[in-house]
């Protein structure tokens, strides 16, 4: 039998054109609805200066229309001068910053400025299969304006292959800088991942176009497979501090940074905030690997059902979770 072929790691250098955004604020929003006070958010975006990250993300574009601002705290909306309230109170060198726009969750049209009149430097935007007219004209709309856009395809552990492969074929076609794998339910292993990969590096191929990689914990692999994205090509990488994110979290930031050994990134800034800004909030939020996210990761579940679970009055029933799942 053949050798599989050996591919190279990160461990022994660096690959310097790889980026790393911070989510902690967008993807830790969906906690807690988005309601961080001004004081973690300028935390955040000071360690990310001093960590030396690529981007920084903010939150969401979202439509006051579809989300009340009485229910949803600033960082649901990403108005201009909640950004600059924060980001006024220190230069951000290089520190480029973006919001996420839902397809079909965002006023875009009027809601996104043009880039002259804006603090962002990038629009993700994220859909599903099923959403991707939309998708791509607010891909249109933002790169118009003069921003430098992403498509993150969520999801595609759940979606059928003709239909990512079609899906990606129209990506590629746009006008889109980035496009992204995410593991929405965290139920990817490294197969799968570099799998994907082979897809998304196909459709690119010849193009100016990068690949960008976002992670789920629900099963431990968001730091692993992560890493297989970069040895297989992604140069856009996303994590959070101390994991920070809806349900199992997301990459762990000084998981990440510890394996690029890239000499612009800081470690030490990472950790100081994590433990002295985000180890406290583990006192009143509940986020990182737990069985239930782990058996809605195995299932191929949205972690909706294992977040009311953890929200509910058995937090630690895991077999009466696990049994209500396999029904």
């Amino acid at each position: 039998m053949k050798a599989p072929k050996q591919k190279a790691a990160g461990w022994l250098t660096y690959i310097p054109e790889l980026e790393v955004v911070d989510c902690t604020v967008r993807d830790g929003g969906l906690i807690n609805a988005h309601h961080f006070g001004d004081d973690f958010v300028r935390a955040v975006y000071h360690t990310c200066i001093d960590a030396g990250l690529d981007y920084m993300e903010f939150g969401y574009k979202a439509s006051k229309k579809i989300f009340s601002k009485a229910e949803y705290g600033a960082w649901k909306f990403c108005d201009e001068e909640d950004i600059r309230r924060i980001t006024d109170t220190r230069d951000r060198g290089s520190l480029k910053f973006c919001a996420m726009a839902d397809a079909e969750r965002t006023d875009y049209h009027t809601d996104i400025l043009p880039k002259k009149d804006s603090v962002l430097d990038c629009i993700r935007v994220a859909t599903y299969v099923h959403q991707l007219p939309t998708a791509l004209d607010m891909v249109k709309d933002a790169h118009d304006k003069g921003y430098m856009t992403s498509l993150n395809l969520m999801a595609v552990s759940a979606a059928l292959e003709l239909e990512v492969d079609n899906a990606l074929e129209v990506m590629a076609a746009s006008e889109v800088d980035v496009l992204y794998i995410v593991d929405s339910y965290g139920a990817f292993y490294t197969e799968q991942i570099e799998a994907l990969m082979e897809k998304f590096k196909k459709v690119c191929k010849g193009t100016s176009k990068r690949i960008g990689i976002h992670t789920h914990n629900n099963q431990q692999m968001a730091y692993s497979n992560t890493i297989t994205a970069i040895i297989n090509g992604a140069t856009m990488l996303d994590a959070t501090l101390c994991g920070l994110g809806r349900g199992a979290g997301n990459c762990p930031m000084e998981l990440l940074l510890g394996f690029l050994k890239n000499p612009k990134f800081d470690l030490r800034p990472i950790l100081q905030a994590s433990q002295e800004v985000l180890l406290p909030m583990r006192k009143t939020m509940d986020w990182g690997y737990s069985i239930p996210y782990a058996i809605t990761g195995q299932l191929n579940e949205h972690p909706r059902d294992a977040i009311k679970m953890r929200e509910g009055p058995e937090p630690d029933n895991y077999v009466r979770f696990f049994d209500e799942m396999n029904e």
